[in-house]
């Protein structure tokens, strides 16, 4: 379980990647990672992502008030000349909460339908679409023949517009 959640710790360092203290950082969030895994209890019924998440960022910020670096340049602290702090830079000011919400359901039916691509043609999407991989790259990293790997792509994007396209019929009704 630990070593399955381990991304989990690495995405709250991230704010702190560019700190001399990321490995401790990362070090402290992998203990937090075990605590919650010792003490997770199923039956209360809430993911064991959002309770680890609560542990593992504890431990880290803990340790960075110990060490005396709570003040470590991160983007929740980050400010411009004129105070304005960077996680408010971040947000796009000209899309709407709609709009946002929208895309943010797509992506999230997108990724379900990812998931239920054979584990091939789901590498190969992830690798030539969201990685930015080369096919040739892919082919040698899969043992298959380019030729293959360009009808894993094609099979695996004919399946995901199958899947999303009764969800879009009914995304333009509205």
């Amino acid at each position: 379980m630990i070593q399955s959640y381990q991304p989990l710790v690495f995405k709250q360092a991230l704010p702190y990647r560019a700190s001399e203290y990321i490995m401790d950082v990362i070090q402290e969030g992998t203990v937090g990672l075990i605590e919650a895994v010792e003490s997770f209890e199923p039956g209360r019924g809430v993911a064991f992502s959002l309770f680890a998440v609560h542990r593992i960022r504890g431990r880290m910020k803990d340790f960075l008030k110990k060490e005396g670096a709570s003040d470590i340049a991160c983007i929740d602290g980050m400010a411009d000349a004129e105070g304005i702090p960077a996680k408010e830079r971040i947000v796009d000011p000209g899309a709407l909460p709609e709009e946002q919400a929208e895309s943010h359901a797509l992506a999230e039916r997108l990724r379900e339908a990812m998931a239920r691509l054979p584990q091939k043609e789901r590498i190969v999407l992830e690798e030539v679409y969201l990685s930015g991989g080369e096919i040739g790259g892919v082919a040698d990293e899969l043992h298959l023949s380019t030729s293959h790997i360009y009808r894993l792509q094609k099979t695996g994007i004919r399946r995901i517009r199958g899947m999303m396209a009764r969800f879009m019929q009914h995304w333009r009704e509205k």
